[in-house]
């Protein structure tokens, strides 16, 4: 069965018409079939429609994503209240440890991100792999910074990316990896993406599944719920009307 591949965090600024179907444009030539685009909480149902189209006309399929960048535990739930039922993909930015932790053990959430300065002040550990792995939230890579952190930079990256994918895989936590980028010159084919994921631990089937079946999965999974059909996990509708 042929793949289908998705970068899950393509960042195009969607002000910019231009970029934004150069973008995507590109995607398609590389070989993805599905682009996730981080969408601002108050947009309009009229604009995510043109961002849409402007993906259908090349042939990929657009999943609306919102990045969570949460300072206090308490502001990342009052903001999975207001975004959980309008966007399919949810991803949270992981600045501090009580932000991950929580945000690891919200079903709510789907990607746990741990943006790459050149020292952070979190990262992904033994006690957010445990509650990510009773929950659904999948680990996200940005490849991005592995292409323009150069020297030491690029080492400690690299030596923490690998530190983070074993717990991640002790855990049995879904890795996701995506580009993060916003410019054409950095956008990688998928199978290069998998590539990349040798360097930090993943390895044959896995970094393949990291670029195609485990962010096709949360796509799936959060179509289903955001269905009309969906009732709980387990129970649709079937059919409605008068006869039922």
């Amino acid at each position: 069965m042929k793949r289908t591949y998705a970068d899950l965090h393509l960042c195009a600024n969607i002000n910019e018409q231009s970029q934004l179907a150069s973008l995507v444009r590109e995607a398609s030539t590389l070989g993805y079939g599905s682009v996730s685009i981080p969408l601002p909480f108050n947009i309009t149902d009229q604009h995510v429609q043109r961002i849409r189209e402007a993906c259908v006309q090349v042939g990929l399929d657009f999943v609306s994503r919102v990045d969570l960048k949460p300072r206090f535990p308490e502001e990342l739930l009052r903001d999975l209240r207001k975004v959980r039922r309008r966007f399919e993909i949810v991803a949270v930015m992981c600045y501090t440890k009580v932000v991950a932790r929580q945000a690891a053990k919200d079903r709510r959430v789907d990607l746990l991100n741990f943006p790459q300065p050149d020292f952070r002040k979190a990262f992904f550990d033994e006690a957010e792999a445990e509650l990510a792995s009773n929950c659904l939230a999948s680990l996200e890579v940005d490849v991005k910074p592995l292409l323009s952190f150069e020297g030491p930079a690029r080492i400690r990256l690299l030596s923490n990316l690998r530190r983070e994918i074993q717990t991640a895989k002790a855990h049995n936590v879904p890795t996701v990896i995506s580009t993060g980028v916003s410019e054409k010159l950095l956008m990688r084919k998928p199978t290069e993406l998998a590539a990349l994921g040798v360097l930090f631990g993943l390895q044959g089937e896995l970094a393949k599944a990291a670029v195609s079946s485990n962010p096709m999965a949360i796509i799936k999974r959060n179509r289903d719920k955001l269905s009309w059909r969906f009732v709980a996990p387990g129970i649709r509708v079937i059919r409605r009307g008068k006869d039922c």
